[in-house]
């Protein structure tokens, strides 16, 4: 018998061991197509059982999941932080690092307060909210712009910020990410969006960041940043359509957070005095470098009923 080359053998092993990895590849394959499918199945299903439910099953549903009232979370920041960064782009990422960690927490407010009260030789700015506009030192402005900047939808960033260079350098900020950060490709009940300047015969379209504009059921002035209720596509049949809501009703009615407002207050005081919401707040806890650390505090006993 003629010897036995091994190269050949080991070229035979290699093709068994390609001929079998790719038949478990084909059996990895086949198995995910049979939980996509599955998955798709329930989700047809659920969606076809909210389809059918009533309106007195889905309110049962919803006060199951939804609480009775919702809290609510404010930060107070001293607008003085961003004067010891030591250059524009330091004082950039500050406020960028506090816009990322009001949204992980969930902040619904943050008020950037001028802790060196009004000086006469300040150099002021002006900012605008949802309160109107207001003036103060230019620390403060330019952290609330920023933080505002943060907060709107990129697809809307352009419509309510035009070149400033308080913003010249908020392209190395890493993107918040939020909720109602959406894409063209991601469907929610909610979305924000900018009323266009597009006629309509009835109602107004709404930019929100959709390949289509939205029509919406109120006439609305061009410009205006608004909260919509998509409405299914079955009711809509041709036309993206969509109902106005408040800002609060995304979270109230699923709880998800969808974003928090700046407000600029000229002093500590005012802080609280401008407060937005009619019986104040609730619980304030106040804290600085030269306070105790968590740790090392105790808590007294006390007899209460």
């Amino acid at each position: 018998m003629p010897p036995i080359n091994p190269d050949k053998l080991k070229k035979k092993t290699w093709s068994e061991v390609n001929k079998s990895r790719k038949e478990e590849r084909k059996k990895w394959k086949e198995q995910n197509l049979l939980k996509k499918l599955e998955k798709e199945k329930l989700k047809r299903l659920v969606e076809n059982s909210e389809n059918n439910e009533d309106t007195a099953s889905i309110e049962e549903s919803s006060s199951k999941y939804v609480p009775n009232f919702i809290s609510t979370l404010t930060i107070a920041v001293p607008g003085s932080i961003l004067e010891n960064a030591q250059s524009q782009e330091l004082r950039t990422y500050l406020a960028g690092q506090i816009a990322r960690a009001a949204c992980i927490f969930q902040a619904d407010e943050i008020v950037v307060f001028d802790d060196y009260g009004d000086e006469a030789n300040a150099k002021k700015s002006s900012l605008e909210n949802e309160s109107g506009i207001t003036v103060a030192r230019h620390c403060c402005v330019q952290f609330g712009r920023i933080l505002q900047y943060l907060e709107c939808p990129q697809y809307l960033r352009k419509y309510f910020f035009p070149i400033h260079k308080d913003l010249s350098y908020c392209g190395i900020l890493s993107p918040l990410n939020a909720p109602h950060h959406l894409g063209p490709n991601e469907k929610f009940t909610f979305r924000e969006g900018v009323v266009s300047k597009k006629p309509a015969k009835k109602g107004a379209y709404v930019n929100v960041g959709l390949y289509k504009d939205v029509l919406v059921d109120k006439s609305l002035v061009p410009g205006l940043r608004c909260t919509v209720r998509i409405l299914p596509e079955k009711e809509t049949k041709t036309k993206h359509k969509g109902v106005i809501v408040s800002p609060s009703t995304p979270r109230k009615e699923t709880g998800i957070y969808w974003g928090y407002s700046v407000r600029i207050a000229t002093s500590l005081s005012k802080v609280f005095s401008q407060c937005p919401y009619k019986e104040g707040y609730d619980l304030t806890i106040g804290t600085s470098d030269k306070g105790t650390p968590v740790e090392d505090f105790q808590v007294l006993n006390t007899n209460m009923h």
